[in-house]
């Protein structure tokens, strides 16, 4: 019934920018925190950045200064802004909501720890 769906991977010279999107589709009415995360060939999964439903934001030591993770409750979207990529941003990154309230004709459900399938995100030169 809901969905999320990321876009706007690729690939990137060191040092560029990418901006990836992350939109939930259905009849929403809240989403909690979202977050991205990463995934690099065999490395395990890593929390990037996550934003509560009043925008307070957190990120990754390894990121901070260069992310910046924002949403729009409006376009039920979440963004991330990356700048200065280094190689070791390579990998697979993920949208993440803990908790998405929708409508399922008459009656109000709830998703917990809702993943979207993934973009690529490549940095090389």
């Amino acid at each position: 019934q809901v969905q999320l769906v990321e876009s706007g991977g690729g690939l990137v010279q060191p040092g560029g920018s990418l901006r990836l999107s992350c939109a939930a589709s259905g009849n929403i009415f809240s989403i909690n925190t979202m977050a991205w995360y990463r995934q690099a060939p065999g490395k395990l999964h890593e929390l990037v950045a996550t934003i509560t439903s009043d925008s307070t934001t957190n990120y990754a030591d390894s990121v901070k200064g260069r992310f910046t993770i924002s949403r729009d409750n409006a376009k039920n979207t979440v963004y991330l802004q990356m700048n200065s990529l280094k190689p070791e941003d390579t990998a697979v990154y993920y949208c993440n909501a803990d908790k998405i309230t929708y409508s399922d004709g008459d009656v109000a459900r709830a998703e917990y720890d809702y993943w979207g399938q993934g973009t690529q995100v490549t940095v090389s030169s």
